[in-house]
């Protein structure tokens, strides 16, 4: 049950999962030369949480891709909570979303050598190698929005319960659709590790009685594109002509989605939910195209990878599971299980709401 009020929570869910925000920091004195630790903060270092913040850290966001309007609000926000600190910082990438990319952008910024890395994995493992290389360089590494392997970073910021965004996103769709008939997933890219997860969660949550007549029927990919994910939600539309609804649990996708439906036959009578900013979808909230879609505060995911990256970076944290930091005015966080850290559960975007959020 959702809790009425201007600023709706997303129903709880049992479990934590992986989502992904990448900050880094390096320090001497949490890894040796070798790094060849396997799980986060597993080293001979002892955290020291009075430790300084170390000033002049050099940090670095590496985003699925730029010029994304989420990724520019969070890592924005980053930034100038580095800058904050007394580190500088940057965001670096290419505009597409590929893991090659990011490889490239990861030995360079190894040869610049940054105290810390935070990256948006576009494949969990494609990264790996070159992370583990920047790691063995005394770099941190923080992943946010979507994880690598758990050797390949130090600790994993996730924006909420990958169980919870998943499972959520089916209970309120159903809702909208009275528990009934066919829906689609638009996704990102097909090996999107965050992506993946959530509908995983979805298809499980799908196969409780209360689902029984609804159904998915297709998982499509529009590559965090936005004229592929326009044209892959017309291709769903064609193809199943009783489609229902639509999930879009990319902030890309949700967009060009809502941009195709609300100029087709198909406004107000094919729901879509997902995943997106308020400032993007604002006017297709306010025009009845969508009703309602859900999110975390990008702003608070980029703030508090800032703070790791630079507890990390300084020795307060190595990443161990039960050590605890303090992120500023997002107050103390503890890192769980496999070096995780859950910002907190994301808010529900409405007409009744939605104006009062700017991000």
């Amino acid at each position: 049950m959702r809790l009425h009020s201007r600023a709706r929570i997303v129903p709880a869910a049992a479990a934590v999962c992986a989502l992904a925000v990448v900050l880094a920091g390096c320090s001497g004195t949490t890894k040796n030369d070798t790094a060849e630790a396997t799980t986060p903060g597993a080293s001979d270092a002892k955290a020291d949480p009075s430790a300084p913040i170390k000033k002049g850290l050099k940090i670095a966001f590496l985003p699925k891709q730029i010029n994304n309007p989420y990724f520019t609000i969070l890592d924005g926000s980053g930034i100038a909570a580095a800058k904050e600190l007394g580190a500088s910082a940057k965001e670096v990438g290419s505009s597409d979303a590929k893991a090659s990319s990011q490889v490239s952008y990861i030995n360079t910024l190894v040869q610049q050598r940054q105290d810390a890395i935070l990256i948006a994995a576009n494949d969990p493992n494609a990264v790996c190698g070159a992370l583990k290389t920047a790691r063995q360089q005394k770099i941190k590494i923080v992943t946010y929005d979507s994880d690598t392997g758990k050797d390949c970073r130090d600790l994993f910021l996730n924006q909420t319960s990958s169980e919870q965004i998943g499972r959520s996103q089916i209970q309120n769709i159903a809702e909208q659709l009275g528990n009934k008939g066919e829906i689609a997933v638009l996704s990102a890219t097909s090996n999107a590790t965050n992506q993946n997860t959530w509908i995983e969660f979805m298809k499980d949550e799908l196969k409780k009685p209360a689902y029984k007549d609804m159904k998915l029927v297709k998982v499509a990919y529009g590559d965090d594109d936005d004229q592929k994910s326009f044209q892959e939600t017309q291709g769903l539309l064609k193809a199943y002509p009783n489609l229902k609804g639509i999930i879009s649990p990319t902030t890309v996708g949700i967009a060009a989605a809502a941009r195709y439906i609300g100029g087709s036959s198909y406004k107000g009578k094919v729901v879509l939910n997902g995943l997106g900013t308020p400032n993007q979808m604002r006017k297709f909230v306010k025009d009845g195209t969508v009703e309602q879609f859900s999110l975390w505060d990008p702003k608070k995911l980029g703030r508090l990878g800032a703070y790791a990256a630079a507890s990390l970076a300084s020795g307060r944290i190595t990443g161990a599971e039960g050590e605890k930091f303090t992120a500023g005015d997002l107050g103390e966080y503890t890192i769980g299980k496999d070096g995780e850290v859950i910002l907190g559960p994301p808010t529900v975007f409405d007409r009744g709401n939605i104006d009062d959020f700017d991000f």
